[in-house]
Parts: structure tokens; sequence; C-alpha cells
């Protein structure tokens, strides 16, 4: 029977627990059962005493030995129980008269890391990083809007710096960012952005400026974390550097709370702990102040007791030797068997073209071996984005013109960190019988679109730029490689061709009054120096004047990138200028896109980095005017005001300011003559027209 109720299945069966009926079977089963299931809560109440008295024990031994090890037990002992120091500081080690301070840190490892620049807009939630900065002689450079700032990072890590550092205070500091750090995650940007924060005793309890941050960058970011203690400052930093420049570059979210930043007498002191007490008047306080909160006294040392532990684990080994030195950089790089596959396809093509990507140009200090091995290829290159520029002395392979037409024609296409989306139509614009090479750091952009536009022979993720040198080495190999002379030459003819009609469109008729828009650049470009660079923002104009100017080298080229944003002008000059201030940098604006940088030109001026800048003023968002009213019949939100004097607004800033429209547009170089050597920023408003250039295109 025993049996039977425990749950032997043969012995159920039995006919005298079948004679039993429900009732008489429950009533035999309550009382076995319940006494099963005291004896099994009896049992965890055994296991879990034994835990709890084994952990008090270790607890216990802990607490003894950094007694003993902090000097003298009795008067460790006496110091806890008048107050004079915390219980917790017995368990962790905590420097209480130290004047060091987190942020000083976070300069630490900045300029471990080769970082010059921080820039910001002041807040206070990381003034102890800034000053900090400003004493390891890293230069803080303040904007007037957070995006900007991100801008400026993502310039300097775009043209060769380690990384590019922001650092933004709080909640709408952070959230200002955001366009900008999206910006450089597309781009492929290596960027910090280090975000001030409430204390993390405060996080959601209604502290100012309190959000979720994380939350916030986290599908921006390649990587996002907080720190919760001071000693921990350096090593995550560090990592979040290493991850930034690792594999596909990309932004990187540090958030640093206040309390972590600033000095633990400050911090203490803020807190408003209560030591015990020691005369009649100090207990008659603490009553009060625990009858004012609404609590005992008992309740109120705990919350005091709380917080000094959550102060000894805040500040536990903040200050040990620390290291501060980069972490290895890590990329895939591509096998010997894969540069042979892929060297086989180039060798037996007759017809070859090579798609560089702004991917292309991650490792500043192999461009000029890439260029090199470009040249050994001697195949026709198309240069997209940041590598525009990198054939700027090797023109005979470089073409700018007609690339749909030669894509279709070509039968073996390299694409080397060129991904297939809007601006090789998904895939489509590739000649479907072609053998496509497609070498990318990212696995998603290596294959996106593929088997639904495109597809490829051989994948690689990898560096494009080490494959590109690799793949020229490895012709040292092949008896005769026959270089593609004759398509060399048809599409050299087509892109020169492309030349000259953009040069008659120049004398064409406008469909507004103002000066020719082509004719003005034709004339820009051959005022802009040979070791300029050149920063894009705007729509139609920079549209435009992609077509007509040139980059005047490697890393001399910047517009932002495949998300297309407005307002990276300012932010890229400011980088520019402070990485390069021997070189020219000139901004090509659209009337639209300077709207976001008008109260940059302040930082311009303070940081006393002269650039010039063309503002293609046709006072509307022509790109989106044009295909609005051709579909709808409307210009509804896309007309701005044709009266803003550009000009008086940069002279009011402590700029040099000029206009030009149709009557006068012939005393531009005069104007640029006079200011190219003047050390402030100049800004030449330009009146231009309207022509049928860009009919047709689409902006989405």
């Amino acid at each position: 029977m025993f049996q039977c109720i425990t749950g032997v299945k043969e012995e159920r069966n039995h006919p005298i627990w079948l004679s039993h009926s429900s009732a008489q079977r429950k009533s035999i089963l309550h009382p076995i059962q319940g006494r099963r299931r005291r004896i099994k809560l009896l049992e965890k109440m055994i296991m879990l005493s034994l835990l709890f008295m084994t952990v008090a024990l270790a607890v216990m031994i802990v607490f003894l030995v950094k007694l003993l090890t902090k000097g003298n037990f009795s008067r460790n002992l006496m110091d806890v129980g008048k107050g004079r120091i915390s219980v917790f500081r017995l368990f962790y080690s905590v420097q209480s008269d130290s004047r060091n301070f987190g942020g000083e840190i976070v300069a630490d490892v900045l300029k471990a890391h080769g970082v010059k620049w921080v820039f910001t807009l002041c807040g206070g939630h990381i003034s102890p990083i800034l000053v900090s900065c400003e004493k390891n002689d890293i230069r803080v450079v303040d904007t007037r809007n957070e995006a900007t700032a991100a801008f400026a990072a993502d310039a300097v890590s775009r043209l060769g710096e380690p990384i590019g550092v922001a650092c933004v205070t709080a909640g709408p500091g952070v959230t200002n960012t955001l366009t900008a750090v999206q910006n450089a995650q597309m781009a492929q940007s290596a960027v910090l952005i280090i975000g001030g924060a409430t204390s993390y005793l405060l996080k959601g309890r209604g502290s100012l400026q309190d959000i979720d941050q994380i939350g916030i960058m986290k599908p921006v970011c390649k990587h996002v974390v907080s720190v919760s203690r001071v000693r921990d400052i350096a090593p995550t930093l560090r990592k979040a550097i290493q991850i930034a420049r690792s594999d596909v570059p990309g932004p990187v979210f540090v958030e640093m709370p206040v309390d972590a930043l600033h000095p633990i007498h400050v911090v203490e002191a803020e807190m408003k702990l209560n030591r015990k007490p020691n005369s009649i008047r100090g207990y008659l306080i603490h009553w009060q102040a625990a009858k004012f909160y609404h609590c005992t006294i008992h309740s109120f040392a705990f919350q005091n007791r709380f917080m000094e532990l959550y102060l000894s684990r805040l500040f536990s080994d903040a200050w040990k030797p620390t290291d501060v030195a980069p972490l290895p950089v890590k990329y895939k790089k591509a096998s010997s068997f894969q540069v042979k596959s892929c060297r086989d396809l180039l060798t037996r093509s007759k017809q070859p073209l090579i798609i560089i990507g702004g991917q292309a140009m991650l490792l500043p200090d192999r461009i000029q071996d890439l260029v090199s091995a470009l040249k050994v290829i001697n195949v026709p290159c198309y240069c997209n984005g940041m590598a525009r520029g990198l054939l700027a002395d090797a023109e005979h392979i470089q073409m700018f013109h007609k690339r749909r037409e030669a894509l279709k024609e070509a039968d073996l296409v390299i694409l080397a960190g060129a991904a297939c989306d809007f601006r090789l139509d998904y895939g489509r614009s590739l000649n479907p019988e072609a053998k496509i090479i497609a070498i990318n750091r990212s696995n998603a952009l290596l294959r996106q679109n593929v088997n639904v536009f495109w597809k490829a022979s051989i994948f690689l993720q990898a560096d494009p730029c080490d494959f590109i040198i690799q793949l020229a080495d490895s012709l040292s190999d092949v008896a005769a490689y026959v270089q593609p002379e004759d398509w060399l030459r048809r599409l050299k003819s087509r892109d020169q061709q492309a030349e000259e009609d953009i040069s008659k469109l120049a004398k064409t008729e406008l469909t507004s009054p103002g000066i020719n828009p082509i004719a003005l650049l034709r004339n820009i470009e051959e005022l802009i120096p040979k070791d300029a660079i050149i920063v894009m923002d705007g729509g139609d104009f920079v549209g435009t004047a992609a077509y007509v100017l040139k980059a005047r080298g490697p890393l001399k080229w910047l517009d932002p990138g495949a998300f297309g944003t407005l307002g990276v002008g300012a932010g890229f000059a400011l980088g520019a200028k402070l990485c390069h201030p021997d070189l020219p940098v000139w901004i090509i604006f659209g009337d639209g896109a300077f709207g976001f940088s008008v109260a940059e030109i302040d930082s311009l001026v303070r940081h006393q980095t002269p650039v010039i800048a063309i503002i293609g003023n046709d006072n509307g968002w022509a790109q989106i005017q044009r295909t609005q009213i051709s579909l709808f019949g409307s210009s509804i939100g896309c007309v701005l005001s044709p009266a803003i004097a550009y000009e008086k607004v940069a002279e009011g800033f402590g700029a040099i300011g000029f206009a030009i429209d149709s009557s006068n547009a012939n005393e531009l170089n005069k104007m640029i003559t006079s200011i190219k050597d003047q050390p402030r920023a100049a800004f030449v408003n330009a009146l231009i027209g309207r022509t049928n250039f860009r009919d047709g295109s689409v902006s989405i």
C-alpha cells in the first residue's frame, strides 16, 4: 500500500487500492503528502541555514583579516565604534584623504591613446574631465552644439587620428549627439562619446537630466557601457577604444556618473553622511533629523550605513597604479589562398573594374602602399566617399563619370570596401554576367542585397586596403599579366567627354535668376589650392559640386557618407583644420545645410581656425523642391527666405563675409585672394540660380 501511495505505477493497480473510493484515496494520500512537503521544506531551510552560516563565517574571517592588516587591531575597533571610520572602509581600500579624482584618470587614458583634442559643450557632469584634459595638454575644443562636437570628433578620426573624442553632459547633451553618432556609425568612424550621468544611486529617482542613456545610445553605437567604480574607469575606456578601432570601426559610448569623476571628499560632503554623535546635543539633532525624515533612528542609521557602503565601494582601490596603454587593434586579413583565387580571376579578365569605398582608407599609414598597389594592378578605378582623392597622382586609372555604364560592361568587378546599397542601386548596377569579388570588414555589408539583385564569385571578410596590396604583390608570380590598356583608354575617353559636357552646362540658361552654379563651381575648382581639404555639406549645390570639384589627395575629402546628414560642415571643418593647421580647408555649403552651422561660426572664430566657406544660396531646399513640384505640383515646405544676408551673419560672429551675385561674380577671384591668408574664417554668400543639371535625382 505504501508503495502504491508513493507513486509506483504497478501498485496503483492493486485490488485493495482500486476497491477504495476517490474520497477514501484522497483521505489516505493527503496527510502523507503533507508530511513529505514539510520534510522537503525542512531540508531546504537546513541547507539555507548552512549556506548563511558559511557566508557569515567567511565575512567574519575577511573582516578580521582586514582589521589586522590595517594596523593596530584595538585602534581599528575603537575607530569603528566611535564613528571615525565607516565599518565598510575595513572591507575596501579607500584613501579618504586623497584629493585625486576620476576625471584625472579619464585624461590619463586619453593622453596615453594619443588623443590631442576633446570636443565638448561644457556641463556640470563633465567638468572634472575637461579640467583634467587641460592639465594634461589635451586641447579642449568647445562648440555651440553637442552634434558639432561629435561631428568634429568624427572628422579627426577619418583624417588619421587614433580616435575622435567628444565629451558631453548628461541628458540632452547626450541626445544631441545622436544624429552625429549615427553618421559616424554608418561612415565606420572610430569615435568615443563620453557622456556624463547622474550618480548611480540617483538613477531612476528623478535626478536632473537622468534618462536611460545606455538604452538610447545602444542602437547607434558599436559598444555602450556605464562605469560604476572609479577603479574601472581606465580598463573600461581602454576596452571601449579598442572596440571602436577594431574590425569595423564605429562609435562607442561610455557613461561616467558624476560621483565617479569628483574627489571623495566632495562626494562625501554632498551625501551629508552623519557620523555617530559624540555629545548629548548631537544625539538630539540626530533624533530630530530622524523625525524630520519620517523614520526611526534605526532606519535613518541604516540609510547612513548604506550610503557609506556605496561610497566605500565607489572609491575602493581607486588610486592603485593601473595600465592606461592602448590595447591592440584587431581586424581580419585575407589568406594567401584567397588572394591567389582573386588573382586568377583578375588575370583572366579583359575588362576589370575596381570600386574603392571609404573603408579602404582605415589604415592611413598604408595609403601610399595602396596607391602603389593600384598602379601595379593598373585597372580603371572609381573612388567613393573618403576614398576620393586617393588616386590624385594616378589619374590615368581614376575615373569620375559614367560609372553605371562601366559597371554594366565590366566582366570583373572588385568591390574594395564598397557596399551594394543605394549608391550601387542595391547591386542592380552590376553586370549580372560579371565575376564579382567583394571585400569588406563588415560581414553584413559584404553580403548586403546578395542573391536579391546581385551575386558574387568570392566573398572576403577582410580589410580592403590590405587585400589590394596583397593582390598587387601576388601579380609578381604571374609570368605575363596583360594589363587592360584598351579598356582603360575607352573609359578614360568617355570620362573626358563627360567633363566636356559638364563644361558646356556652365554656359546654359538658368531656370531662375543668379549665378550659374556650375560656372561658379568650375571657378572654385581653379581657386582651391592643390593641398586643400574639401568639406561638403548640402543637398543640390553639393550634389552638383561632386561632379565638378576634385579631391586634392588622399584623406582630403570629407562628406557625410551613406547617412546623407546635413549639418556636418562646421564640425568637419573644425576637426580638419585642427588636424592640419597648415593646410587650407574649404567648405561647400548649401544654404539649407548652412543653417545647421550658423552658431558654429563663433566656434571657428574663437578657436582661430581660418576656413573658407562658399554658401550656394538659392533660397530653398532645391533637391527636394524639384521632385516635389514634378510629382505633386507644390513647393510647400521647400522655400527659404531670399533676404538672408549670410555674409552679415558671419560678420556678426567676427568672421569675414562677402556676397556675390550675377552682377559681381567675376570678383570672386579677387575676394578669395584677399581672404586666403587671413587668420579668420571667411564666408562667401553666393546667390545662385538653378539649372536642369540634376533633374531626375530623387532624394529617397
